[in-house]
């Protein structure tokens, strides 16, 4: 696999960093995960912006433009002859002096990566089982609005999840609400809308989360934002995850307990598809 790396395409065995990198002594940096289908990276000047936004929020001195990153994908895919993957993007401060201060770690790090699609196909991926995680977020917290590289609650939850042979694990706030999942964001059906908790809950600005709610206004389904408890949640009309790589997730048990399926899930999965496969050029 080639990885593009400051300016450099090389093989994934020469792709290293220093280890006085401050994304990896500190996690002092950011990422994005992108599904590249067709060759095209769907909604990439969304995550785009989001980057950006972040470098900016952490004071990294990074602005490439929309052109220079999509020429950089271009050939990267080319050069690995790829048209189908998750591109990784991951952007560090760099090196600087030894101490929290970032003063003087003006030299970024740039990563882009390719990585295999999930299997979709697979039963597991359809239809998933979640557990309630012991680790929480924080509501009103502004680094849950980016994909910081500092993500050990969620690896944590993860991690739970994958003990207790679970798909995901849902994270919930200091408030005992409902925030998100390790790696999704959360959705559910009750008297015929579409909810989700507010960004303001602790819960990542998710580009797919943008996408579900731009189809939900354009099929006219009313659509919320609203804090919810973990009680509430299982007794929702159905409840379903939504990331860049698979789409809409439906959550069939949380915590052991079996939650309600609703066909409205599947039209807006199915809109949902219609969309990428119009922007993607697929058939």
């Amino acid at each position: 696999m080639i990885v593009f790396i400051n300016d450099d395409y090389v093989p994934e065995n020469r792709a290293v960093v220093t280890v006085f990198d401050r994304g990896f002594l500190y996690g002092d940096g950011l990422f994005e995960t992108v599904f590249v289908a067709n060759g095209i990276p769907f909604r990439f000047g969304q995550h785009l912006d989001r980057l950006r936004s972040g470098a900016q929020f952490l004071q990294i001195g990074w602005n490439d433009s929309d052109a220079v990153m999509n020429a950089r994908v271009e050939e990267l895919l080319k050069r690995n002859g790829i048209t189908e993957c998750a591109l990784r993007i991951q952007l560090t401060r760099g090196i600087g002096a030894r101490g929290y201060s970032p003063k003087n770690a003006d030299d970024p790090t740039l990563v882009l990566s390719l990585h295999p699609p999930p299997n979709d196909t697979a039963p597991d991926h359809a239809q998933w089982k979640v557990i309630t995680s012991s680790f929480t977020v924080y509501a009103g917290d502004p680094l849950t609005q980016y994909k910081t590289t500092n993500k050990l609650s969620n690896v944590c939850a993860r991690a739970e999840a994958d003990r207790n042979g679970a798909n995901d694990a849902l994270l919930l706030n200091h408030r005992r609400e409902v925030a998100e999942s390790s790696s999704a964001n959360v959705f559910w059906i009750a008297r015929d809308t579409v909810w989700t908790p507010p960004i303001e809950s602790g819960a990542l600005p998710g580009i797919t989360r943008a996408v579900v709610l731009e189809i939900c206004s354009a099929l006219e389904f009313h659509w919320e934002e609203c804090s919810i408890s973990l009680d509430a949640l299982k007794k929702a009309e159905a409840v379903f995850l939504t990331t860049s790589t698979r789409g809409l997730v439906e959550v069939t048990k949380i915590d052991g307990n079996s939650v309600a399926v609703s066909p409205i899930v599947d039209q807006l999965r199915a809109a949902y598809r219609i969309v990428q496969f119009k922007e993607l050029g697929l058939r």
